[in-house]
């Protein structure tokens, strides 16, 4: 039976400057299927569905939609063609209700008819199984209704074709088995769903079809049934891949963080860590878990000297010698007193790296007090730069050009090998894998390994709990800005740590 709807991509090409992003594409995209578009990065997939959603035009080729070409030059002559794409970054008003950020920047005709709109969206919601209250504001709401609440205003605007980024970036296993089933019900309805993700998993559980791009060219498009992670990941790359992450023993692990009651408050009066306790040994890696919001970053913050403790203690434990308590001290005073951290911030650009430098200048940011008076030394950022790229194979036209030209994934491996470069005795990363292809993420999983058996304290936050399982010693869940439980990763399951992560569970699971 011939589909609904039926987009075709003929021939899509796209270049920024002497970079071609998308070379040549031919690709199919049916009504009543689920469509998973997977490669590494730089391969090409946002650049491709952000023409067909309209934020870039095609330098060549065509879109057709059930066989007749479509223009599309806007966001706004996409939604036209009922295509809409859900963006991993929200982009809600928080201040307004749920209908009103559904209906915002519509032309309605006349005077708003709040009822009306609110009785379409439970109509919406009720058709497809979203739980969602249109009279709730959106500060009010949990991250997985955010997401919802996106879903639920292209569907409002009569979107048939759905472009979903990382849709279960931020989701718990439970909040993403109810994503899936919803994305079940749309697909039975006739939509057709696109989903951007590098999580194999999901590819495998909720995608009838899995197109694959490799540096800006298809590859080849293969029926979900008939694939496996490893042979996804082989297309991929172009050549096999070990998908197994090493995780030897802790070897003699000591006490090197000692985290007691350790409690921040925000501007606004609000508590963003309560009473957290816990302790990083040297030579394991201490995953953390939480819902997005939920102290993540406001703890690695802390332990850093980026963000003020109200109250608690950040006691760090050398190999050699006394303890030293950091509350109260800033980074460089950190640095001062011997303290060797490392730190990835979750802000990429905005944190941790300057975006208009090149790599040897980011490299320096580490090292430009070693210089004397204006005369900074760049022999050796020059050569750690050239090292990281070339051991991280980082795309770029060379380590001068400015990162901020790089994309997401590239930006990452350069701040990851600059900061396990600076020999630390205390890695703190977040989210040190985002945006990375599944090749690069195996790269990065085993340099936390290599510090780990190094005897470094590895605090590890990721949103993906088969990672943090397989990865990491022992999972400290967090919860609203308190320690819900920590588990030995060898014995917990996903769906342990997933209760944990709404605190379904009562009390605390120590290992």
């Amino acid at each position: 039976m011939e589909p609904k709807c039926k987009v075709e991509l003929v021939n899509i090409t796209k270049r920024f400057g002497k970079v071609v992003a998308n070379d040549n594409i031919n690709l199919t995209i049916n009504g009543g299927e689920v469509l998973c578009l997977l490669g590494e990065n730089g391969s090409g997939k946002t650049t491709l569905m952000n023409m067909l959603s309209g934020i870039y035009m095609p330098d060549n080729g065509h879109i057709l939609k059930n066989g007749e070409e479509i223009r599309i030059h806007s966001p706004k002559d996409a939604f036209s063609h009922g295509i809409g794409m859900i963006h991993q970054h929200f982009k809600l008003v928080d201040v307004l209700t749920v209908a009103e950020n559904i209906v915002l920047g519509l032309n309605e005709r006349g005077r708003l008819d709040r009822t009306a709109i609110c009785q379409r969206v439970s109509e919406i919601c009720q058709k497809y199984g979203f739980d969602l209250d249109p009279n709730s504001k959106i500060y009010d709401l949990s991250v997985s209704q955010k997401q919802t609440v996106e879903i639920v205003k292209v569907l409002y605007r009569g979107a048939e074709i759905l472009i979903l980024d990382e849709p279960t970036a931020v989701l718990t296993p439970q909040e993403t088995d109810r994503l899936f089933d919803v994305l079940r019900n749309m697909r039975a309805d006739g939509k057709a769903i696109i989903l951007i993700t590098h999580k194999l998993h999901e590819v495998l559980a909720i995608s009838d079809k899995v197109a694959v791009l490799r540096k800006g060219a298809y590859i080849g498009t293969v029926n979900t049934a008939d694939a496996t992670a490893q042979s996804l990941t082989d297309m991929m790359v172009g050549h096999s891949v070990s998908l197994n992450i090493d995780r030897p023993l802790p070897v003699d692990p000591m006490p090197r963080l000692k985290i007691e009651g350790l409690t921040c408050v925000d501007n606004l009066g609000i508590k963003r860590l309560d009473g957290v306790s816990f302790t990083a040994m040297g030579g394991e890696i201490l995953g953390v878990a939480g819902i997005a919001g939920s102290g993540q970053r406001e703890l690695l913050e802390a332990i850093t000297g980026l963000y003020p403790v109200q109250s608690g203690s950040i006691r760090f434990t050398p190999k050699e010698g006394a303890e030293s308590e950091l509350v109260g001290k800033t980074p460089a005073q950190i640095r001062k007193a011997g303290v060797a951290m490392a730190f990835v911030p979750e802000d990429r650009l905005g944190m941790g790296l300057v975006g208009s430098m090149g790599m040897t200048g980011n490299m320096m940011l580490r090292s430009w007090k070693n210089g004397r008076g204006f005369l900074l030394h760049r022999k050796e950022p020059t050569a750690l730069a050239t090292k990281i790229m070339d051991e991280l194979e980082v795309v770029t036209p060379g380590i001068s050009t400015p990162v901020r030209r790089l994309s997401g994934g590239n930006v990452q491996k350069v701040l990851v090998g600059r900061e396990i470069a600076s020999s630390p005795s205390v890695l703190l990363t977040a989210y040190a894998v985002r945006g990375l292809d599944i090749n690069t993420s195996y790269t990065i999983y085993n340099l936390l390994t290599e510090q780990k058996m190094q005897g470094v304290a590895v605090v590890y936050i990721g949103e993906d709990l088969d990672v943090l399982l397989e990865l990491c010693d022992r999972i400290l869940v967090l919860c609203g800005g308190k320690v819900s439980g920590i588990v030995d990763a060898r014995k917990a399951t996903k769906e342990e740590i997933g209760l944990l992560m709404t605190q379904v569970q009562g009390g605390e699971v120590n290992a």
